[in-house]
């Protein structure tokens, strides 16, 4: 028995997160130590996406299958896994970012050590 169509979107999501996560651990991505940083990364995304969002569900664009979602709408009419996806997607993306940069630091040979 397979889960509901409707919580598919969020659990992906999730599972994005999952998988990134020991990147914060194991490569010391230090994404999530920096709360601050994170913001000023994750909020000209979110805001400038919702806004295309909003603008493209107000003129009939495109819309969102209420199969695939929770059915909660955000005030605009966006549907809540659209702005899950707007903050996961580029936190996975930091995530990933910071600890390939935390390992090509490591692999790179020092200066005196040229």
């Amino acid at each position: 028995m397979g889960l509901p169509d409707h919580a598919q979107y969020l659990l992906l999501m999730a599972g994005c997160l999952l998988v990134t996560l020991p990147l914060e651990w194991v490569l010391r991505a230090r994404v999530y130590r920096r709360p601050r940083r994170l913001l000023l990364a994750l909020l000209p995304v979110v805001l400038i996406f919702l806004a295309w969002d909003v603008l493209g569900i107000a003129r009939g664009h495109w819309s969102y299958s209420e199969r695939y979602t929770t059915g909660v709408v955000l005030p605009l009419g966006v549907p809540l896994e659209e702005v899950v996806f707007f903050v996961v997607v580029p936190l996975c993306g930091l995530l990933t970012y910071e600890a390939v940069g935390t390992v090509l630091a490591r692999l790179r040979p020092r200066g005196d050590d040229a």
